[in-house]
């Protein structure tokens, strides 16, 4: 009776240690669980960086003109009256029209 009660001990232990090491929800499934929230994390932490940007530029439109006067500037070509305008080409790069 003791034999078999250590024979079924034995058993369980060795089905316990494969569903842990071999199984579907075992060490490896785990490792590979951590390394997506890894992933992820970092992904998050771009996202909210880019978020945080856009939530200042949002806030700088909002409250300050100047962010409106440089956006009109850059994107638009927009100058002030009384203004003159200058380019500086580099090196490599031509003025006038391209043949």
């Amino acid at each position: 009776m003791m034999r078999l009660i250590f024979l079924f001990l034995v058993g369980l232990l060795f089905y316990f240690n494969y569903e842990l090491w071999l199984g579907d929800n075992g060490v490896k499934r785990i490792a590979e669980l951590e390394e997506k929230i890894a992933v992820q994390e970092e992904l998050n932490e771009a996202f909210l960086a880019r978020n945080n940007a856009m939530a200042a530029e949002v806030h700088d439109l909002r409250d300050g003109s100047a962010a409106i006067e440089e956006l009109a500037r850059f994107e638009q070509g927009m100058i002030k009256q009384g203004e003159l305008f200058v380019q500086i080409l580099g090196n490599n790069q031509r003025s006038g029209p391209q043949q």
